[in-house]
């Protein structure tokens, strides 16, 4: 057996001491194992938890209860190899797209300290990563000169520059039209084929998480555990045409029956 690249062991979360003395949790119970290069989904209903476990998978967070392994670590604080996109792309409105994709480079180590002297290394790099995202052309447009979803594979680069082991991804298709967020579907699909990072992917939307994902988990109202398992057994490489297969429909419905029964009873069914 290999050792998981993602091992969350019996971990429970509160927000605070008092929250804590008083048993209130925002998740209780979570283990899980992801292997290297997976890729996961979580979703479930709102307020349940699925932010508080990015920010315990990045170490922003520390657990009540339980222990966390990140790439045979134990996570003591905010990991340096992972990249973090989220809903909104929050890009600095005076930098240009490959300066706001530069931007990790020039504030985390070990880049900072050897930025200067090396930036027209790391500045191809950058360049050379939002052309693979269809963002050729547009590497020093301004982001007030970039569509919405433009903006948003700025980001997805922003996150990926410094060659992170781990993609964690906070609802960033949630805000987008339909055609543009499959688009953008297609290109983290193929940025992952390419590179093999874990992506951590959390979303509302049942059919980005069975496109995308090797494995989704569905977690239950606050506090938030995973009470769902499902692997995505559709072939890849995929392609957007396979979300119009019975097989495709078949899983998002059994994950939205899942998700529906929770919200109505705040437990899980039988599987």
């Amino acid at each position: 057996m290999t050792t998981p690249f993602v091992d969350f062991k019996n971990v429970w979360l509160a927000y605070n001491d008092e929250l804590l003395q008083q048993g209130h949790f925002a998740v209780e119970d979570i283990s899980l194992q992801v292997n290297e290069g997976e890729f996961i989904a979580i979703v479930g209903p709102s307020g349940c938890g699925k932010s508080t476990f990015m920010k315990l998978t990045t170490g922003l967070k520390m657990p009540s209860k339980g222990s966390i392994m990140i790439g045979g670590q134990p996570v003591t604080g905010p990991l340096k190899i992972s990249g973090m996109a989220f809903q909104a792309p929050s890009l600095l409105p005076w930098r240009t797209t490959v300066d706001n994709v530069l931007l990790p480079l020039e504030i985390v180590e070990p880049y900072r300290s050897t930025f200067k002297s090396r930036r027209k290394e790391y500045e191809a790099r950058a360049r050379t990563l939002l052309q693979s995202v269809g963002l050729g052309g547009y590497e020093d447009k301004y982001p007030w000169q970039l569509s919405g979803g433009m903006q948003q594979r700025a980001s997805i680069c922003r996150a990926l520059v410094h060659e992170p082991k781990m993609l964690l991804l906070d609802e960033p298709f949630g805000a987008l039209d339909a055609f543009t967020r499959e688009e953008l579907w297609c290109a983290l699909r193929d940025l992952h084929a390419a590179q093999k990072f874990n992506v951590i992917l959390v979303t509302h939307d049942l059919r980005e998480s069975v496109f995308l994902a090797d494995t989704v988990y569905c977690m239950s109202r606050s506090p938030g555990r995973f009470v769902v398992r499902r692997d995505i057994d559709l072939p890849r490489p995929r392609d957007l045409e396979v979300t119009y297969t019975p097989q495709f429909t078949d899983i998002v419905h059994e994950l939205r029956g899942h998700i529906g029964a929770m919200r109505k009873t705040g437990v899980a069914v039988p599987q």
